[in-house]
């Protein structure tokens, strides 16, 4: 037989991507579209939506550094389109070749209520399915102007970094506002090709599976019309049945899909940024679990939780549904995925006591494993930190990233300075943003380094930092891969499961005793030294205001305060996120970072004076005490406590010498 094998890759790469993918919407009409761009920082949503609109269209520049425009979108869905399932096409100018990194909206219904987050790579809105024909559609789309600053040469001096020096250039062009039809059974045939051509890359160009899928490939695409794609669609996919229903090898690799996307609080973009960008991220994921019911969702940070819940409470609401029908699964147990090299022991405890506590109040769930797919290495102090504070699991990625040393394992124990151990796993796919394509399934099945004695990772999948999330296009090649022969299995379920059935499997897992240094970004424990100074002062002064409010407090009957510290602990917490405390965020995160430790400074300070002056008693008996926070006695002062003042002797000073110098006198010798 001829081998045609390089002509029908070939072949297979170029209908994918000039036919198939642009016949998934075969017919479209554009939207009529109108702006306005706030002045300053982002408005309410009553306001953007209130506001008055210019007509624009497609090609005209918008949005200067770090703005905001609103958009509204309206048209009527044509009435040959009735019985056919109809979606927006919004696209801000995006730069499909990143995931993230760049602008973003969040879609509102005339009412204000959100509907899905917009993305490089999640553009579409469900208008109808089918529709009836003839619906008006009105849209609104709050849409973000960030700056690409991780471009195509990182990591470069840019003055895009804060608003006070990046300009008022646009940066972005308006692209395809359009109503459209969505061909669902060209789409199901473009995702059954694309899965198993990634499928044949990856395995040995004498084996017979590899085989058998080209010839397959071969026939669907000899089926394809391609001057009627939408009409042979269906033929073609009937060519592919045979061998995507052939089943995986039962000693197949296990991979436990979870929807995921890591949002750092804070980075290439402000505080402020970040609480749109998870609300944009969650819309789309409470609406995507809406739509498979076999999908989980997992989100990391009880921080960005908190601030759904203070600026986006309709999108919270959706959250708490979620999480209460088990399908979005709070994850970390922290407040936020800090640095744990840096921040002292008590605020490390913290992060577990202020992430843990809200977890349980809000939605009654008490996690299990800690999530830090991204921080720059592991205090060894971590391990019995995370079993007293509740959890069992530990799950990284980022040591994948140390350029000298591999590590030498995925699954084992890991033991701390104490002797404490915890499970924990290092995904193989090398990845937090897995799109379950062929060669990442492939990848983590042979970089898996418990291969015969475990048979089980796990696969963070989705786009994050403004990526939106897990895609429907994701969904897809998982329900393909799930029992597929010559691919590892993969299943979405709860990290909790997997953990389970990990730790079950494989009980007696290697021991790695101390710290999981990284062997990069070694330079994060001295950059910006500003925001360091700031974090310790901030914990040496919370320390502080707590022992002397504590005292005051059962000594004196002052009002503990409560609620103040507890603010301001999550704000200190906050800012220890591993790309704040370590220094590598842009230039407007740290300038905020200063301005908010001096503020916390002040406020603390206040606090602990007060308390002092409480214990201290009435100014008028002329009393003074001398307080000593250490936690060892210091020049007669018991370790963390008061005495009253002592006079000096007399006499006590530098006496001049005749001759010229002084004497140090201290007036008992």
């Amino acid at each position: 037989m001829h081998d045609h094998r390089t002509t029908t890759e070939a072949r297979l790469k170029r209908v994918l991507e000039e036919r198939l993918w642009p016949a998934v919407y075969p017919e479209s009409v554009q939207l009529t579209i109108g702006v306005w761009h706030a002045p300053g920082e982002p408005v309410p949503v009553a306001e953007g939506i209130a506001a008055p609109r210019t007509p624009i269209e497609p090609g005209a520049p918008w949005g200067p550094p770090w703005g905001t425009s609103w958009f509204t979108v309206s048209g009527t869905v044509p009435e040959e389109w009735a019985g056919r399932t109809v979606e927006a096409l919004l696209d801000l100018g995006f730069d499909e070749n990143m995931p993230g990194f760049q602008c973003e909206g969040l879609v509102y219904r005339p009412d204000g209520s959100p509907v899905k987050g917009l993305n490089p790579r999640n553009q579409w809105v469900r208008i109808g399915a089918p529709a009836r024909g003839g619906e008006e559609v009105l849209l609104h789309v709050e849409a973000s102007a960030n700056p690409v600053i991780l471009d195509y040469h990182p990591f470069l001096p840019t003055e895009l970094g804060d608003r006070e020096t990046a300009g008022d250039v646009p940066q972005y062009k308006l692209a395809r506002m359009d109503l459209a039809v969505f061909d669902e059974t060209v789409w199901e045939l473009a995702h059954d090709l694309e899965v198993l051509g990634q499928l044949m890359a990856e395995l040995g160009e004498d084996t017979a599976r590899r085989w058998e899928i080209l010839r397959a490939v071969e026939r669907a695409l000899d089926a394809v019309d391609l001057q009627d794609i939408g009409g042979t669609a269906a033929r073609a996919r009937d060519e592919l049945t045979g061998v995507l229903s052939a089943p995986a090898h039962a000693s197949a690799h296990r991979i436990s899909a979870v929807g995921h996307a890591h949002i750092d609080s804070a980075w290439l973009w402000p505080l402020r940024e970040t609480v749109r960008k998870v609300a944009r991220t969650a819309s789309n994921m409470t609406a995507l679990l809406e739509d498979e019911p076999d999908f989980v969702y997992a989100m990391s940070q009880a921080q960005q939780y908190a601030w759904l819940k203070e600026h986006r409470p309709e999108v919270y609401a959706r959250v708490k549904k979620a999480v209460a029908d088990g399908r979005f699964v709070p994850v970390g147990g922290m407040w936020v995925e800090s640095d744990t090299n840096m921040p002292g022991s008590e605020a490390l405890a913290r992060q577990f006591v202020h992430g843990k506590r809200f977890f349980l109040e809000e939605f009654g769930v008490e996690t299990e494993e800690v999530w830090l797919p991204d921080t720059f290495g592991y205090s060894a102090a971590l391990p019995q930190l995370v079993r007293q504070a509740g959890a069992k699991w530990f799950l990284t990625q980022k040591i994948s990233w140390s350029r000298t040393n591999s590590f030498p394992h995925h699954t084992f124990w890991w033991e701390g300075l104490d002797g404490t151990r915890v499970f924990t796993h290092f995904p193989p796919m090398d990845t937090y943003n897995a799109q379950l394509s062929g060669k990442e399934v492939a990848h983590a099945a042979r970089n898996f380094r418990e291969k015969g004695a475990a048979s089980r990772s796990l696969a963070p999948t989705g786009w994050g930092d403004g990526g939106g999330g897990t895609t429907r296009d994701m969904l897809a090649r998982a329900r393909r891969l799930a029992d597929l022969e010559g691919s590892a299995r993969v299943v979405f379920e709860k990290p909790a499961e997997f953990f389970a059935k990990a730790e079950a499997e494989y009980p007696d897992a290697p021991v790695w005793t101390g710290e999981l240094y990284l062997e990069l970004h070694r330079a994060t424990l001295t950059s910006q030294v500003r925001t360091k100074q700031g974090n310790r002062r901030s914990e040496h002064l919370l320390y502080e205001a707590e022992l002397w409010s504590a005292t005051a407090a059962v000594r004196t009957g002052f009002p503990y305060p409560y609620d103040q510290l507890d603010r301001l602990w999550k704000e200190v917490l906050l800012h220890q996120f591993h790309d704040i405390l370590p220094g590598t965020s842009i230039a407007w995160v740290h300038r905020e970072a200063a301005e908010r430790y001096a503020r916390i400074a002040a406020e603390l300070e206040e606090l602990i004076g007060a308390a002092q002056r409480a214990l201290a008693g009435d100014p008028a008996a002329g009393r003074t005490l001398v307080f000593n926070a250490a936690p060892h006695g210091r020049e007669g002062l018991p370790a963390r406590g008061a005495r009253p003042e002592r006079a000096e002797p007399n006499g006590t000073g530098c006496v001049p010498r005749a001759g010229g110098g002084y004497v140090l006198d201290n007036g008992l010798l």
